[in-house]
């Protein structure tokens, strides 16, 4: 299968960092730095709330999601995902439920120890080559015919334009393997990474989905899969 992928550094200057939550400090109480859960579906993950931002990621997952607590009644805490979906609720005395596509009605979660702290790999500009290039070679192969990967960053971009990647081309496999969005997925010609512009954010027009990254974020730079995939179906579903 024919690939394509094209890397351009550019000069730009990365926009600031995300600021935290207002209520992240309140979110971190009776919970462990960094620790991995089981869900009574059998679901396991992993919760860092060391950062400014509280990270999640699912056994067997490579992406991270990064979530948004708010306050919620009888003073428990809802963590959403950047798109607006349910991800947690911790109530004052810990307890904790996941919510999933596969048990939207919630499921009680259990600690399972310890977890070292979720971090993106650091990448030079070489590696980051290699890396499109299988990445290119993985949405191509998800719908069938040649997706072209364009990545135009300054030096210093490189761990979160590989993360954003990835999770777009989550997102593409995703896709493609639902029959109600294949047909959404099929409209996708190329992938455009960028850090010059407003972001995290991803936006989907005539064949391109171009997701614009905050460099100096770090994982909370670049929008999720979830996201992701709304923007496409939207634009695809307004026509």
């Amino acid at each position: 299968m024919a690939l394509a992928a094209v890397v351009t550094v550019g000069l730009s200057v990365a926009a600031p960092a995300v600021l935290p939550s207002d209520c992240h400090a309140q979110s971190r109480r009776n919970l462990p730095p960094s620790a991995r859960y089981v869900a009574g579906t059998g679901q396991g993950f992993v919760l860092d709330v060391t950062g400014s931002r509280p990270l999640l990621r699912f056994d067997r997952s490579t992406e991270i999601w990064v979530l948004r607590p708010a306050p919620a009644p009888r003073g428990d805490i809802v963590y959403r995902n950047d798109n607006g979906d349910q991800v947690l609720r911790v109530t004052a005395d810990g307890g904790m439920t996941l919510y999933t596509t596969t048990a939207p009605q919630g499921s009680p979660v259990s600690p399972s120890g310890e977890a070292a702290p979720l971090l993106a790999p650091a990448l030079t500009a070489v590696q980051l080559w290699n890396y499109i290039i299988r990445q290119s070679d993985r949405a191509s192969r998800a719908l069938g015919r040649l997706v072209v990967v364009d990545v135009d960053i300054q030096p210093g971009s490189e761990a979160v334009a590989a993360d954003a990647l990835s999770t777009a081309v989550d997102a593409i496999a995703r896709m493609a393997r639902s029959p109600a969005l294949r047909r959404e997925a099929d409209k996708i010609r190329r992938i455009e990474i960028v850090d010059q512009g407003r972001g995290p954010q991803a936006t989907f027009s005539r064949g391109v989905l171009r997701v614009v990254i905050m460099p100096r974020a770090g994982v909370a730079g670049r929008p999720s899969s979830a996201l992701i995939v709304r923007v496409v179906a939207d634009d695809v579903l307004s026509r």
